[in-house]
């Protein structure tokens, strides 16, 4: 697999029928290793390892409603009240990060109502912190160490 701007970590991964697969440590099973499945796996390390995120409060693969529609959010996590606090969407590396993508992750929180959006193709991360009150977001450089899991609800 392809060397992304993350740190690197180990994976368990193993092969069945010419097919590789990956662990995923949050769902406790083996997943199809794709590029997209690489840059979440990756990514939920960089959460949990350099971040200091809770791997009790993030939850993969989140099926969502849209319009009547199921849709699935990549990586989702939770304050720990409960309630939904940041949403990552991954893309694999050599898509690129558009607007198409960001308006992918807005319709994703039009029912969630997250603090935090991120969106990563493992090369390129964009961190948006979101302003309910004023309608409005503003992008960050790096998303905070464990930002207000503690202290702040989601509403």
């Amino acid at each position: 697999m392809k060397q992304l701007n993350l740190p690197t970590y180990s994976f368990k991964i193993k092969t069945e029928n010419n097919k590789e697969f990956i662990f995923d440590n949050i769902r406790k099973r083996f997943v199809s290793l794709t590029p997209e499945e690489w840059v979440r796996q990756n990514f939920i390390q960089y959460l949990i390892k350099e971040k200091k995120y809770s791997a009790s409060l993030i939850a993969v693969e989140v099926q969502l409603k849209y319009n009547l529609q199921d849709k699935r959010g990549d990586i989702l996590i939770y304050n720990k009240l409960g309630k939904p606090f940041v949403i990552v969407e991954c893309k694999a590396p050599e898509i690129k990060i558009t607007e198409k993508v960001f308006e992918q992750i807005a319709r994703y929180n039009m029912n969630l109502k997250v603090e935090y959006l991120i969106v990563t193709n493992g090369l390129q991360h964009y961190y948006c912190e979101m302003d309910y009150k004023n309608n409005s977001y503003k992008f960050l450089e790096e998303i905070p160490k464990n930002i207000g899991l503690s202290q702040r609800a989601v509403f």
